[in-house]
Order: C-alpha cells, then structure tokens, then sequence
C-alpha cells in the first residue's frame, strides 16, 4: 500500500468519525480564522448565534446534504457549493449592519449584494482549491500542488478533515462551507490576504496618526497613488520600472501637492516572490529619497493594477481622506496608458463588477489624475487572495 493511499483511507475515517467528535469537543476559537473569515466573508462572518428568521431550513438541508457526503470529496464540494436559490435565500434573510465590525461600511448597493459576492467568493475558492479548477490568473494564483497530483489529492483530503474537525468553532458562522473554504486556504498556505493585518494599527499607525490632524484642502491631492510593476526574477525586490515609480513619485511629492504617498502592491510576481512590492517600495522611499515614513501608506494587498486603485481607495476611507477629491496615479507610460485605456475601463467591471474611480486629466507621460469610488468598498472575493 502507497503512502498516498494510507493516507486516503485514514482521512476517510476521519472524516466518518469527526462528526460525531466534534459533538462533544470543547468549541476552540482559530485567530486565524476568525482573521481569514472576516476578510474574505466580512457580512457571513457576522452572523453569530441562531440563523435569521426563514434561513433556517435552508441552513438544515444543506447540512444534511454535505453530512451525507461522508467526507467523499467530490461530493462534498459540489454539497457545498451555494446554489443561486440558496444565495437568495440568504441575501433575503441576513439583517443591515451584520458585517464583521473590522471592516468598512459597505457601499452603495447594500448588505443583500454583498452576500451573493461573498457566497460567489466561497464557491470559487472550492473551484480552484478544491476540484482544482484553473484560477482567472494561473501564473500568480492557485494550489501549491498540481491539480489531478497524488499530492493535490492528499491536500484536499486534509483540509477535508481539518475543516471537519473545525466545524464547532465559533469563529465560523453560517454553515460547513465556510470552514471547507478557510481550511482548503490554509493547507495551501495561503496568508496573503490576512498578512499584514492589522494593517493600519501596525503598520499605517503613524501615517494614520498623521491624517487625523490634515488639513485636506491645503493639498491639491489627498494621495500619490504608486502602483506595483512586480520584477519576473525571485531574486530582485523592485524591478527597473518599479524604481521608476519611486523616483518620479518622489519628485512630485517634493512639490507639496500630495499629502501622502500611497504605496500598492504584494508579493505578487514571480508567484510566491518573498518580497512584498508595498513594503519594498516604502523602504525605498524612506532609505533612498528621505519621504518621512508618517507619511506613507502601504497597501500590500494588491495584486492586480484593478485592485491597487480599488484598495487605495480603502486606505484613503480608513484614514479619514475625501474621496471626492483627486488623487495622482503615478506610473511608468505604458502602465499609465493602460490605465485611462478602454481594455482597462472594460476590465474593471468585468473582475470587480464596478469602476473603482474616475480616471482624470493627464499631467504627464508618468502621471493621471484620479478620484475614486465609493464603490471600492464593496468586497470582491473573486482573488481570495486580495479581497
């Protein structure tokens, strides 16, 4: 007998065994979880205790389908899988104001649309972690092991019986599902939505400090928006054209025309670089051009040009800026170009299902007005990775 298989037969006894271990096992609370569960499902994960009123038969048939599943993988995925009707069902039910309290105030479309999003984030994270599905951008994204690998099949295995044994946490709310989706992320050691948190407790502290104090209209823009240009070589922390952000970005902030610096980008390219562009590009600006660190925010989340201009935005609402005034994108031209490009105005809703701002006047080659979007609010768990 391979080890692949002892090990299939021992995650099919778990899986029959857990249930019935888990009715009895002392609830545990993951941090990481919790962390995880509110930032990728921040209205789901805010419901605690009984489901609302008129949820709760669809909440029954669901467990009871998953539990007849026996731990049989591909049967567990597509029981868990939310139908559209199922969605409804919750988007009908669930209260205003239930998402998680760390996150922002939801955007203009409400609570019911976040649902459906959030479910539509936890079936893909099923499609791709689970049956293996290929992911929007293979390169960057997807399971550590090769889908249809003997491997690929033992992870899933164990985040089958991790989930299962995680069922009576407190943290996760709703339904199975939620701890599936969660426990198939953490098997393939996939932190970067939750990395840097608390982001801007930790990180931005001081930055944000800073903000409380500004006098917004004594700058022309709220923000210089840097987004990352990642490098193709794991060895090198900025590429060329990432360096030339810096120093152009630099330039005008010398100007006084910018209260801060924003700075957007993760370890993105090449997959699984170790070096976060955020970060990097922070303390290149400190190190190398003097900008006074209070002044800088990272945004290390970002892992596509859509997602930087939407999370900056995030940054921008957290630390108390006007969004209805400009902020300056600077970028290398053919970044530029593509975003005031119709490609880029056509991809925006097609990924986020909105645009994240309103692309504005060109002052250079490098550089673009931009104001941004309340809309950026809203969560897009399409990328787990960058919620």
């Amino acid at each position: 007998m391979t080890r692949i298989s002892r090990h299939f037969i021992l995650a099919a006894a778990l899986a029959v065994a857990l249930p019935s271990f888990c009715a009895h096992a002392a609830p545990v609370r993951d941090g990481y979880w919790a962390l995880m569960a509110n930032q990728l499902f921040p209205t789901l994960a805010g419901i605690r205790g009984a489901p609302p009123q008129g949820l709760a038969t669809v909440l029954d048939t669901r467990r009871k389908r998953i539990d007849a599943c026996e731990g049989a993988s591909k049967c567990l995925f597509l029981a868990s899988t939310w139908t559209d009707d199922e969605m409804d069902a919750v988007a009908r039910a669930v209260p205003s104001g239930s998402a998680a309290p760390s996150r922002p105030p939801m955007a203009d479309d409400g609570v019911k649309a976040q649902v459906v999003r959030e479910l539509r984030g936890l079936n893909a994270i099923l499609q791709v972690y689970g049956f293996g599905t290929e992911p929007r951008y293979p390169k960057i994204d997807g399971p550590v092991e090769k889908p249809g690998s003997e491997e690929f099949k033992a992870l899933v295995a164990d985040a089958i019986w991790l989930a299962g044994a995680s069922r009576n946490d407190p943290g996760m709310g709703l339904d199975p599902s939620m701890p599936l989706a969660i426990a198939l992320i953490d098997v393939n050691e996939r932190r970067d939505a939750v990395a840097f948190e608390p982001l801007d407790k930790a990180h931005n502290a001081a930055a944000f400090a800073l903000a409380r104090g500004i006098d917004w209209k004594r700058h022309r823009y709220t923000a210089i928006i840097i987004p990352g240009v990642g490098p193709e070589n794991p060895t090198i922390a900025l590429s060329a054209r990432g360096k030339l952000h810096l120093r152009l970005a630099a330039s005008r902030f010398a100007d006084g025309d910018a209260a801060f610096i924003i700075v957007s980008g993760a370890a993105v390219h090449p997959k699984d670089s170790r070096f976060n562009e955020a970060v990097e590009m922070r303390k290149v600006l400190v190190e190398r051009y003097g900008i006074p660190a209070e002044r800088i925010v990272i945004e290390p989340y970002a892992r596509h040009t859509t997602t930087n201009l939407r999370n900056a935005t995030r940054r921008l609402v957290a630390m108390g800026a006007p969004i209805d005034r400009p902020t300056l994108i600077v970028a290398n031209a053919s970044q530029s170009r593509y975003i005031e490009s119709p490609e880029f105005a056509a991809r925006n809703p097609a990924e986020l299902g909105y645009q994240p701002g309103t692309v504005g006047a060109r002052l250079s080659p490098y550089e673009l007005e931009f104001v941004p979007s309340p809309r950026s609010l809203r969560v897009d768990p399409w990328d787990p990775l960058d919620p």
